[in-house]
C-alpha cells in the first residue's frame, strides 16, 4: 500500500511541475486558470529561491521509506530530473527555459485577451 501511496505522490508531483511549465497555454483556453498557475509558479520559483521543500517531498520520502525502498535522498527534482532528463551542469539554463515558457505563456494570453477584446468591441 505504502508503495502505491508513493506513486500516487509521484504522480500528483510530476503534473504540479507540468502545470507549472504548461499552465499559461492552459489559461489560453481557460482564462480564468491563471489565477492557480500564478500561484504555482510563485509557490515553485519560492521553492527554488529559498531552497524550500515541497509538501509533496515529505510524503513521498516517507511512503517510499515505508515500502522499503531508500525514499527521496535529494528531493523530488534531485531524484526523478536532475542528472536523469538533464545533465546536473544544466540546472540554472532548464529553468531560465521553464522561466522562459512560462513568460512566452503569460505574453500570449495578454495578447489573447486583448485582441479578443478588441475583437468583441468591434461587433
Amino acid at each position: 500500500m505504502y508503495r502505491v501511496l508513493a506513486d500516487a505522490t509521484m504522480v500528483l508531483h510530476f503534473a504540479f511541475l507540468a502545470y507549472v511549465v504548461t499552465g499559461g497555454f492552459i489559461a489560453w483556453r481557460w482564462p480564468r486558470t491563471i489565477v492557480a498557475h500564478f500561484a504555482a509558479v510563485v509557490w515553485g520559483a519560492l521553492i527554488v529561491a529559498f531552497e524550500l521543500n515541497c509538501p509533496l517531498t515529505g510524503p513521498e520520502d516517507y511512503f517510499r521509506k515505508r515500502a522499503g525502498g531508500e525514499g527521496l535522498p535529494g528531493g523530488f527534482i534531485d531524484t526523478y530530473l536532475t542528472g536523469v532528463i538533464y545533465p546536473a551542469e544544466h540546472v540554472d539554463l532548464v529553468r531560465l527555459l521553464v522561466a522562459i515558457v512560462v513568460l512566452v505563456s503569460w505574453v500570449g494570453l495578454g495578447i489573447r485577451l486583448r485582441t479578443g477584446s478588441s475583437r468583441a468591441k468591434s461587433r
